[in-house]
């Protein structure tokens, strides 16, 4: 704050206010209501990779800047890229396989340890495969990130290296 505005309230306090709220203007009253915050809220969630402009076109007769502020300050919204993931799998698929690995490992013993040969893959691409920009998406402050499976890259500039290992070291 600055010291000509502290110099202000302490002045309209040496004349007997005794309130620090904002007292009643005279003027054209905020074109924010709670209804209109609770429908741009309805379209958010429904359409997560909206831009303002797409929002505004519902609402023809509110700026931009409005619905901006709507989006950002009142409702705390803010635009996240998703991360990349290389497989999204289900909680019952996780589940199924840990409930296998953990059979062979109740009848097999330590034994299982010696089989078991593990291997990965990844695809090292050439060029960019698409802007971040493209996948921005707004999300409340306490939201979890997103997330979203990797696309199939095409044959063309790519390269696999893969690579094995067992209990002794990696082949």
């Amino acid at each position: 704050m600055s010291e000509g505005m502290v110099r202000k309230w302490v002045r309209m306090f040496n004349e007997g206010r005794e309130n620090v709220h904002d007292e009643e203007r005279s003027g054209s009253p905020s074109l924010i209501t709670e209804e209109l915050v609770l429908c741009i809220d309805e379209k958010v969630r429904s359409n997560r990779r909206f831009t303002i402009s797409d929002l505004s076109m519902n609402f023809q007769n509110i700026s931009l800047s409005l619905i901006h502020e709507i989006v950002t300050e009142h409702l705390h919204y803010k635009k996240l890229c998703s991360r990349w993931a290389p497989k999204i799998l289900t909680k019952r698929k996780r589940m199924e396989a840990a409930l296998e690995f953990l059979h062979r490992y109740a009848t097999e013993g330590n034994g299982i340890w010696k089989r078991i040969v593990t291997g990965d893959e990844t695809w090292i691409c050439h060029e960019t495969p698409g802007m971040k920009r493209q996948s921005l998406e707004w999300w409340n402050t306490g939201s979890p990130k997103p997330k979203k499976a990797k696309p199939p890259l095409s044959s063309k500039n790519k390269s696999c290296a893969l690579c094995f290992g067992t209990v002794k070291g990696f082949c």
